[in-house]
């Protein structure tokens, strides 16, 4: 009986030790947890403060991964919305200060001697797997918070995005709606084979026209931020393999020239990063995957949106007088 009672409190110890040493260095048992939403599909709890991997997560009221903000800007700052899916959002593989909002923000904080402002704020609205659709049902839901630019991230893939659906959230692992109840018990569903809602084969097989629709949904996107007096600035970023030879394929250039199409005629100042991504030696440094940015990525589109910032494009000079 005392070498089984030996055993089971070694047994717990371990256990212990085990959960101890996954929460403090991969942060498992406190994953960022996801509200279902009628037409956004999905978006970030709010108020939510973590770390994984080691890197510092905050989400805020609004859903953003930015600090706590006022629904209403200071006519003295400076006001700049970022919308975009993970490429915006850093996911957990980014600290918050890594993240290209907050490298962003710290390179235009060194313009504000020359500007009329006396404060910038740079707010993060995104989350994993958004494209326009979800964006700009985000928008409708809660407004462009007064800033006076909104600068859209998407990449190649999100032409191609389908329909918001709240399918996911507490089904799929990458979207838990709640806590789990030990590290343990996350870690051992981190290594289990994925397998996602068989919802989503319909979700993802949906026809018609994506591009259009999405497009579609940036023109809205253009609409909303024009109606409340804000600018809006379109960027793409490339898939890895798209950067040099062959290049992107027949159906992504077709996608690309509709995009470039669309945006002469509506008037919306579109940034391209295919060209500026196959002048970098060695584009690989700006990826941690096919997709997601390296910090050095990060850093570099945050640094093509700040020079926009320094052209009367956005009037960076003259504060707002609202």
């Amino acid at each position: 009986m005392k070498v089984l009672l030996t055993v089971l409190v070694v047994i717990l110890g371990l256990l212990g030790v085990a959960e101890l040493f996954l929460r403090s260095r991969y942060g498992f048992g406190n994953p960022l947890v996801y509200i279902a939403d009628e037409k956004i599909g999905y978006l970030l709890a709010p108020n939510q403060k973590t770390r994984r991997m080691g890197n510092r997560i905050e989400i805020n009221q609004y859903s953003m991964r930015s600090a706590s903000i006022t629904p209403k800007r200071d006519p003295s700052a400076l006001r700049v919305l970022l919308l975009g899916d993970s490429i915006v959002n850093g996911g957990w593989w980014t600290d918050q200060n890594q993240t290209i909002s907050e490298i962003l923000w710290q390179q235009l904080r060194t313009k504000l001697p020359e500007s009329a402002y006396t404060q910038v704020e740079v707010l993060n609205a995104s989350a994993n797997s958004w494209c326009p659709r979800n964006q700009v049902a985000y928008l409708e839901q809660f407004g462009t918070f007064e800033a006076q630019t909104v600068v859209l991230v998407i990449n190649t893939d999100d032409l191609f995005g389908t329909a918001p659906t709240s399918i996911p959230v507490g089904r799929d692992r990458f979207y838990p709606d709640r806590k789990p109840p030990l590290a343990i018990v996350e870690a051992v569903t981190r290594i289990l084979p994925y397998k996602p809602p068989t919802e989503m084969a319909d979700v993802n097989a949906e026809g018609g026209d994506r591009v259009g629709a999405n497009l579609e949904a940036i023109g809205k996107i253009q609409a909303l931020v024009t109606s409340s007096g804000g600018q809006l600035l379109l960027l793409m970023t490339p898939l890895l393999r798209e950067i040099g030879e062959p290049g992107p394929r027949d159906y992504e250039l077709k996608a690309r020239a509709r995009l470039t199409k669309f945006t002469q005629t509506q008037g919306i100042k579109y940034i391209d990063f295919l060209p500026i991504f196959n002048n970098v030696s060695s584009p690989e440094i700006l990826y941690r995957d096919h997709i997601h940015l390296s910090p050095e990525g990060n850093q570099l589109v945050s640094e093509a949106i700040n020079q926009q910032f320094q052209h009367s494009y956005f009037n960076l000079q003259t504060a707002s007088t609202d």
